[in-house]
């Protein structure tokens, strides 16, 4: 990072806070803007409608075009690699530093980074279940049904556009074939949490027990809009472990932050596991 960079000193500040401190790591989609993958709500975003729970359930043809839509941008999202970002938390719990990782995102990139201990908050687009039978199966094994079902379909649309639930926006969708499942014939959804649906229990008392192993925490690329993440944030503050959030913008969580940085999470996570790795070899 620059020296000269504004968000130099709350870079300062941010390591002296989380120096000697065990962290988890909470991350959201702007973690991933480097490997090509679009913020939803950050400052340069544009206006997005996601679909529900309850819309991709009721209706056959907003299913249909999900679907569509998913087939195309699941290709994009599958091709793409971690960034230093990623790598940078990697190395934090490699080092010891990191505890572990709760991340908001879909998209599977802090496993391809190396991290160990990663809870998938709102699930993993490489996995499509069964809403009757709760069979679950590869992403990759859809998407050769779906092409067998749908030939050249994601060759010829032009007009995709990237998203983070590895979605892209297509006009015309009324002939893509959906694939149901193979065992019961059930609605096959990938296996990720909707708006309007709940993360599973047990999963978020798992991200819970992850804060609490820490000393610290440390939000990356999360403008916290939503309950799902901003309640680990009101947890650490409440139960006196230091926040620090690294975040493009501002965040619903920054009165509660010890420091925040206003930043990319690149360069700051880089800086961030170097020193901390640095001073953990040193103690």
């Amino acid at each position: 990072m620059d020296p000269g960079h504004p968000a130099r000193p709350a870079v300062g500040e941010a390591a002296a806070v989380l120096s000697g401190r065990p962290v988890a790591v909470l991350t959201g989609a702007g973690i991933s803007t480097d490997s090509g993958i679009p913020d939803y709500r950050g400052p340069d975003s544009p206006p997005r409608t996601p679909m529900t729970y309850q819309q991709f359930v009721g209706d056959p043809d907003r299913r249909r075009h999900y679907w569509a839509r998913n087939h195309v941008g699941w290709r994009h999202v599958h091709r793409t690699r971690p960034n230093p970002g990623h790598l940078a938390v990697s190395r934090m719990e490699a080092d010891g530093v990191a505890v572990g990782v709760i991340t908001q995102n879909v998209d599977t990139l802090h496993d391809a980074a190396g991290c160990r201990n990663v809870i998938d908050l709102h699930g993993r687009y490489d996995r499509v279940i069964c809403l009757s039978c709760r069979r679950v199966v590869p992403r990759d094994h859809v998407a050769a049904r779906l092409t067998a079902l749908n030939p050249d379909f994601a060759d010829e649309v032009a007009d995709a556009e990237i998203a983070p639930d590895a979605d892209a926006v297509i006009e015309a969708t009324a002939h893509f074939r959906v694939a149901d499942c193979e065992a019961c014939g059930g609605i096959l959804k990938p296996d990720i949490v909707y708006f309007g649906e709940n993360v599973p229990k047990p999963r978020v008392e798992a991200a819970y027990e992850l804060v609490d192993s820490a000393a610290a925490l440390l939000v990356a690329g999360s403008s916290l809009t939503v309950m799902s993440g901003l309640r680990f944030v009101r947890h650490a503050h409440k139960t006196g472990r230091p926040v620090v959030i690294v975040n493009h913008g501002a965040t619903r969580g920054d009165d509660l932050a010890t420091v925040k940085v206003d930043a990319g999470c690149s360069p700051v996570l880089t800086v961030l596991a170097s020193v901390l790795t640095a001073s953990a070899a040193a103690r």
